[in-house]
């Protein structure tokens, strides 16, 4: 549900959870981006970090410097006169990604789950085209929404070993692409070898929260070649400007 006017919720003394619906929704998500691009353009004295994610902003801020009162009273005064819509996409982003089971560890197991083959789980995964909402959990993991419904799948009873950098998975009704090793409850489908997040990049965050992503299947060679030449340094996903 998209709220009409955005709820303030306390996350203890010096944070702020700005909330403006309760679902995964792009309308929704729009609009929080929109806040966090105006309080990032002309931030209150005092607020230290946004931090956007799929339904609600996250702010920092010094108590001491502006009062809980005085920054909901700004964020207020921002919607009311600029307004905070949904926006277009500023860019659309083609990922490689690898779907043969070397590189796809758990798309045998998710294929017996969905009652489908692996082949159609590849197919039905790079033929759709997704948002991404956010950047969250572990370093540099991309969530992406628009997952086919037919790929839909419960999370995990236990969490399988760490991911592999790069890889992309599906959990639920979302898919994400990891950029670090970590455990998870979501099914590894395939693997990119472009580096979602690089400390020695400016920005650090190859997709920002907003982009349209789509996949481009690749096999096992044009990977091992990609992945060869993003470790060097160069991005080997392409991105179209939209605005």
């Amino acid at each position: 549900m998209d709220y009409e006017t955005p709820r303030f919720l306390d996350c203890g003394e010096a944070a702020l959870s700005v909330e403006f619906g309760d679902s995964v929704d792009p309308a929704v998500n729009a609009r929080v981006l929109a806040l966090d691009e105006r309080l990032r353009a002309a931030p209150p004295a005092g607020l230290r970090e946004t931090t956007p994610t799929y339904r609600a902003l996250f702010l920092r801020y010094e108590p001491l410097e502006i009062s809980r009162a005085a920054l909901i009273a700004a964020i207020e005064a921002l919607i009311g006169t600029a307004g905070v819509e949904a926006a277009q996409p500023a860019a659309r982003w083609t990922i490689p990604c690898c779907y043969d089971p070397e590189f796809a560890e758990d798309i045998g197991e998710a294929a017996a789950l969905l009652g489908q083959t692996a082949h159609s789980i590849a197919q039905l995964h790079a033929g759709a085209d997704y948002r991404a909402y956010m950047y969250g959990f572990a370093p540099g993991w991309c969530y992406l929404g628009g997952l086919p419904q037919a790929l839909a799948i419960p999370r995990r009873v236990s969490p399988r070993g760490p991911t592999p950098p790069g890889a992309t998975l599906i959990g639920g009704a979302l898919s994400l692409i990891a950029a670090r090793p970590m455990p998870t409850g979501w099914y590894v489908v395939g693997r990119t070898p472009e580096r979602m997040f690089a400390l020695d990049r400016t920005p650090p965050f190859l997709v920002a929260p907003g982009d349209a992503v789509r996949f481009e299947p690749i096999d096992a060679k044009t990977f091992l070649a990609l992945d060869a030449r993003a470790c060097a340094g160069e991005t080997v996903a392409r991105q179209e400007t939209l605005l």
